[in-house]
C-alpha cells in the first residue's frame, strides 16, 4: 500500500507507539507484506524463522517485535507485537467506510457499461466502458475493471484475504486493505470470489476467461489469456503467467508460480512450482505424462500380486 505522501520514520513510530532504529527522517513511501514489499516499503514479522527473509527483503524499514542489528542502508520499528501494529497503520490509512447507497457516489462507471438490478459498487471503484455486470454482483471499494469485462450473477470482488493468526484466545485478522485490478477484456462466471490484496492488490490481467464457482485469493497475479475452469481454488501470493489453463477443480498451495503456457488437468493439486509449457495432473503435482504410465504402472503390479 503506497502512503499519500513520504512519511519520516518517527512519524510512523508514533503512530503504532513503536521505538525505532534509524534516522528519525528515514522516508517511507508504504507499507506491505512479504510476498510484495517494495523498496520504500515497511514489511512485518513477528516469527524468528522469517527474520532473515524480512531483515533481507527489499523492504526499507522492519516492524519486528526483537531487538536486532540494522541492515546497512534500511531501518527497524521495534514493536511487542508486529502483527497489530501493522493493523493499526492499514486501518490509519485505509479505514473502512460503509456505504450510504448501492452503487457509490464515488464510483467511476464508463459509457455503454450495463449495471445490471441489485448490483452493490463501493467506494471509488472505477469500471471501464463496455462492460457488463449481472445482478447480485458486489464490488468492494477501490475495485479497478478495465475495458470489455463481464461478470456474471453473484460474484464478488474484493473480499477480505483469509489471512489470520493463532492466538491464546483466537485467531486474530489480518486487516486488508489492497484492492482488486481486473484488466481489459475479462469474463467472470458466476458465483466467484475475488479476494483483495492485504496489502497490495489481486490482479487479473487482459483476456483472462473465468469460469463460474472459481476462488481466488489475495495478492495473486493471473496473467493474460489464461482459461480457469469451474470450482478451481487458487490460494493467496500465487502467480500465474500467461496463457496458463486451469480445468475444473485444480487446487494451489500459497506463495507458487505456475509458467507460461502450463496446462493444468482437472483435480490436480499443485503444490510446488511448476515449469510453462508442459500438461500436469495428479496430487502432488507431476507432469501428466509421467503420471498416467505410473497409474498404469501401479495397476500392474496390483494385478500381477492378485495372480500370485
Amino acid at each position: 500500500m503506497k502512503l499519500p505522501r513520504k512519511y519520516k520514520l518517527k512519524e510512523i513510530a508514533d503512530i503504532i507507539d513503536a521505538s525505532f532504529v534509524g534516522p528519525p527522517n528515514y522516508p517511507i513511501s508504504g507499507f506491505n507484506e512479504i510476498h510484495v514489499v517494495e523498496e520504500g516499503d515497511i514489511v512485518f514479522v513477528d516469527h524468528p524463522k522469517y527474520y532473515d527473509k524480512a531483515l533481507q527483503s527489499k523492504a526499507s524499514v522492519i516492524l519486528i517485535n526483537k531487538e536486532v542489528e540494522c541492515p546497512e542502508g534500511k531501518a527497524l520499528l521495534i514493536s511487542e507485537d508486529p502483527f497489530t501494529d501493522f493493523n493499526k497503520l492499514t486501518k490509519y490509512f485505509n479505514p473502512f467506510k460503509a456505504a450510504n447507497s448501492s452503487i457509490s457516489e464515488s464510483a467511476i462507471i464508463g459509457e455503454n457499461t450495463v449495471i445490471q438490478p441489485n448490483v452493490f459498487i463501493g467506494n471509488n471503484v472505477k469500471i471501464g466502458d463496455n462492460c457488463l455486470i449481472h445482478p447480485n454482483v458486489a464490488i468492494y471499494d477501490n475495485c479497478v475493471l478495465g475495458n470489455n469485462v463481464t461478470i456474471h450473477a453473484g460474484t464478488v470482488l474484493g473480499a477480505d484475504a483469509f489471512y489470520y493468526k493463532k492466538r491464546i484466545d483466537g485467531y486474530d485478522k489480518l486487516v486488508s486493505g489492497g484492492s482488486v485490478i481486473i484488466e481489459d477484456n475479462v469474463d467472470i462466471g458466476a458465483l466467484c470470489t475475488i479476494d483483495r490484496g492485504v496489502s497490495a492488490n489481486t490482479t487479473i490481467k487482459k483476456g483472462t476467461k473465468i469460469d463460474n464457482q472459481v476462488q481466488v485469493g489475495h495478492d495473486t497475479l493471473i496473467g493474460e489469456n489464461c482459461l480457469i475452469a469451474s470450482q478451481t481454488g487458487i490460494a493467496g501470493c500465487v502467480i500465474i503467467e500467461n496463457n496458463v489453463t486451469l480445468w475444473g477443480q485444480v487446487g494451489t498451495n500459497s506463495g507458487i508460480t505456475i509458467g507460461e503456457g502450463a496446462i493444468v488437468l482437472g483435480q490436480t493439486g499443485v503444490t510446488k512450482s511448476i515449469k510453462g509449457g508442459t500438461s500436469y495432473f495428479g496430487t502432488p503435482v507431476e507432469e501428466s505424462r509421467k503420471k498416467l504410465k505410473e497409474m498404469v504402472e501401479i495397476k500392474r503390479l496390483i494385478k500381477n500380486q492378485k495372480k500370485q
